[in-house]
This record gives C-alpha cells, structure tokens and sequence, in this order.
C-alpha cells in the first residue's frame, strides 16, 4: 500500500462514528521495583512507585478508536462503586460519549489490577462479576442500543464472558444494525461462545478461532498458508459465523484474512519489539472495523490493523495507536 492511500485511509478515520457495546472494564497499573525476595514466602516484593487507571476490555476498544480520531460511543454497564465512576470520568476526560454506561447496583465494576516491576507483569488481580444482566436493566440496553444506531456508522460488539452480551440481546442488535446496513464487528470470547451472523469482520486470535470451530488446538507453524489446522479452522468458522471477512490473529506470526470463495491471506507482524501483549486484540478490532468504514478494502484494512497492533505491543500496558504512528510504522517497514 503506497504512503499516499494509507494517508488517504487515516485521514477519514476523523469522519466515522463508531458504537461500542459490550463489557466494560477498569484497568489499574500499579508500578513498582524490586530488589528483594520475601522473607514470608517466594516472592519478590514490589516496592510501588506510582498507580494508573486506564479503560479497559470494551472501553479500551473505544479508547483506541478515539486516539486514531473517530467519534465513539460507548455502550455497557458498571457498578456504583469506585472504579465505575472513575472509568466514567476517565471516557469522559478522552472525549468518548458515556451516556450509555448504564448502572447495575447489583454488580462490581469490572476490574484488574496488574502489578509491574522493570518493564515486567509480576501479577494480575481480577475482580469480576459474570452474571447475567437483570431483565430491567437489559431491556434498557437494547432500547439504548436502538437510539445510538442511526447516529452511528459501524457497531462493534465486545464480548468478554461477563454478562453484557447474551445470545438474545447479540441477535437483537445483529438483526437491527443489518437492517440499517451498518459496518459490524466483533472480538469473540473462548469462554463464551455465541452464535455471530452475518458480521462485516470478526477478530478471533488462534486459541478463540479453534475454540468456536470445536477443532483440537495445534500448535503454529512459521508457515502459516502451510499451517493446515488453521486453514481448516478459517473455513469452518467462514461458513459458521458467515462473516465477509475472518481476521485471525496470529500474535508473532501476523494475522491471517479468510474472506468467502477467495485464498488466505496472511500479513507478517509488523512488531519490532513486543513489551505487553495487553489489549492487542481491542487495537487490532478497532482498527480494522474503523478502516473498513473509512473505506479501505479488506486487506488494506487488515494490514492497517496488523501494523496498529504491531505498535501497541511495543508499549508497555493497555496502549493506543495514533494515525501518526500508523504512518511511520507503514514507513519504518517499507524502508
């Protein structure tokens, strides 16, 4: 893709508005040193020097689709606790409408703390609700759904097992956001595996994508159109979710586009340094529904997403790509 048509792409993102629904999340970095074991057990002992809050699981997917400049709304629910208000005045302070954060008094908001020393995760805390949405409450949902999508030119659907997005409420939305002929997206959770239909893209990694076609997982192989298992897998997934374009993502090994009646497609990683895995998949989501919406076609898209992804990990935390940075990661590659 030439430096003139990349340019061309990003310099849309600005005019898209982008819905996100599905299961929020407050992500909180506490960073610290370590120069001693524990005396009480094996472990080192962080000495914390500074704490961070930043959106995560769904709110990072709206996060990054603000930082490559489209307009996002976002649509899930929280807790009235601490972290529910701090992540709605995080959205709030990124510019991302939060009026569809909606309130379950019943639950926890979402929230996973991640501790990490010299560059290093040393460990994860999650506190989490998974319950299913209270019938009031999911109701709201839907008709809050049902308001945004005219407003809108893509929707996004973000699924991390915790109660936001049930089968009945998912066919609900897939069935209006077609009628509407809206841009539709999903990032798929292993652990709950629902029914898509019909979507513009979906984003499984290799562990998601052979969970949902119910293949035994195997191994990559550094030749991914030789890596027969995962070719087996995209097409099974092609005629199960029936989706126009099946991104899977590879970590180290790029990413693979399956489309119907037409070949793989794989893209190398344009990754030159990998510091935090965290929150990859929310960029290359975000990416990739926000360039089929600005008009890039589905490899273009693709390799667009490849290459935010490719930046992301280079960062440590749940990072965001800018178009700037797009830019000269397209450059940096080519040279």
């Amino acid at each position: 893709m030439s430096n003139h048509r990349v340019k061309q792409i990003l310099n849309r993102f600005a005019r898209q508005t982008v819905l996100v629904v599905g299961d929020l999340m407050l992500d909180q970095f506490i960073w610290g040193k370590v120069s001693r074991i524990s005396p009480e057990a094996p472990v080192p002992i962080v000495e914390v020097t500074r704490e961070s809050y930043f959106p995560g699981g769904a709110a990072n997917v709206a996060r990054n689709l603000r930082a490559l400049g489209a307009s996002v709304r976002m649509l899930g629910v929280i807790g009235a606790d601490q972290p529910g208000r701090e992540l709605r005045r995080l959205l709030q302070q990124q510019e991302i409408n939060a009026d569809g954060l909606l309130v379950d008094d019943s639950r926890g908001t979402t929230l996973k703390i991640r501790v990490v020393a010299h560059r290093q995760q040393v460990v994860r805390i999650d506190r989490e609700s998974t319950e299913q949405l209270p019938t009031a409450l999911a109701r709201k949902l839907l008709d809050r759904f049902t308001e945004d999508l005219s407003g809108v030119d893509a929707v996004i659907f973000e699924d991390y097992a915790k109660g936001v997005l049930s089968q009945e409420r998912l066919n609900a939305m897939q069935r209006l956001a077609r009628q509407q002929h809206k841009i539709t997206a999903a990032d798929p959770s292993a652990r709950h595996p629902l029914k898509f239909s019909g979507l513009t893209a979906i984003t499984p990694n290799r562990m998601e994508a052979f969970a949902a076609a119910h293949v035994p997982y195997a191994e990559p192989i550094d030749n991914v159109l030789q890596d027969q298992p995962l070719l087996h897998v995209g097409q099974i997934l092609l005629k199960q979710w029936k989706p126009r374009n099946l991104l899977i993502t590879l970590g180290e090994h790029g990413m693979c586009l399956f489309r119907p009646g037409k070949k793989p497609h794989h893209i190398p990683t344009a990754a030159r340094e990998v510091f935090d895995v965290s929150g990859a998949g929310d960029t290359a989501i975000a990416t990739l529904a926000l360039a089929l919406t600005a008009g890039a076609s589905a490899i273009e898209a693709a390799a667009i997403s490849n290459h935010a992804a490719g930046v992301v990990v280079g960062k440590i935390g749940t990072a965001t790509c800018s178009p700037d940075e797009l830019e000269k990661s397209f450059t940096r590659n080519r040279h």
